[in-house]
């Protein structure tokens, strides 16, 4: 009986070249990790909302800085001190920050556009992390016209909440992104301009100024008692920051100290500024 044949080391025959194909793809694979840049992983996780990116942008203040991700807007605030900006964000918003050379130009012009009064501009902001109340007290605010004001009482009835004024103004002193969502435009009701979170009342001042809004004589109406202000043409009553308000004449101008003297009058209130809000009307 013929025993069977064997195979020498040096007579096996080679492997087919389909099996050798498997190892020269991890290779491929294994050249491109080794050669991937250095920021892809922060840019993918900014990209999905696990990390924000960040770079300077101009505003009506000098210069800013703003962080963004995937789904928008994260933060704006100084930045005399890079250092301390980036720790801020990370201590308050809880992920990772990475500085990137520039501003996407798309995000950059919608917000200049937006600074700029066109309410039409879209910038996505990405407000995970924020309380509802606070969230409903920023949109609110979004919706003041550029050159206008309102007191926290507005913004408190407007959002259905009027004995919260005191938490209004805690929560615009939150706010993560000041000058895209104009927490400057809201004020004391005694006319009395308040704090700031991007510099104080000074800060506020300048910002309001640039817009083109005179805050010293609307505080100083305010402390004459002129809280209200009528036209005696239209029988309209606004708040005298109202862009209606701003285009009374002189000799049409009819000031009111409550709102309630200004409907006993004959006056109706401004469909615009709604200046009933967070008001009683009391003669």
């Amino acid at each position: 009986m013929k025993s069977a044949p064997t195979t020498s080391p040096a007579t096996r025959r080679p492997r087919s070249r389909r099996s050798t194909q498997p190892l020269a793809l991890e290779g491929r694979l294994a050249d491109l990790g080794a050669t991937a840049p250095g920021g892809l992983r922060a840019s993918v996780l900014a990209r999905v909302g696990l990390a924000d990116t960040w770079a300077e942008l101009p505003s009506p203040l000098g210069t800013v800085g703003i962080a963004w991700n995937g789904r928008g807007v994260s933060w704006i605030g100084r930045v005399d001190d890079q250092e301390a900006f980036e720790e801020h964000f990370r201590s308050t918003i809880g992920r990772p920050l990475s500085r990137v050379a520039e501003v996407p130009e798309p995000l950059a012009r919608a917000v200049a556009r937006r600074l700029g009064g066109d309410r039409r501009a879209r910038v996505s902001l990405d407000l995970r992390g924020h309380t509802p109340f606070e969230v409903a007290v920023w949109t609110k605010a979004l919706e003041i016209p550029r050159g206008e004001v309102r007191p926290y009482g507005w913004v408190a009835a407007e959002i259905g909440r009027p004995r919260a004024m005191r938490a209004v103004g805690t929560a615009l002193s939150r706010n993560p992104v000041p000058l895209v969502v104009p927490c400057h435009r809201v004020v004391r009701s005694d006319g009395s301009i308040g704090q700031y979170s991007l510099g104080g009342p000074e800060a506020k001042h300048a910002v309001l100024a640039s817009e083109g809004l005179d805050m010293a004589q609307l505080e100083a109406d305010t402390r004459a008692g002129q809280r209200y202000l009528g036209s005696a043409t239209t029988r309209v009553v606004c708040l005298p920051s109202c862009h209606h308000a701003q285009r009374i004449t002189a000799r049409h101008r009819r000031p009111f100290a409550t709102l309630g003297a200004a409907i006993s009058a004959g006056f109706r209130a401004c469909r615009d500024c709604r200046p009933g809000s967070g008001v009683i009307l009391a003669a």
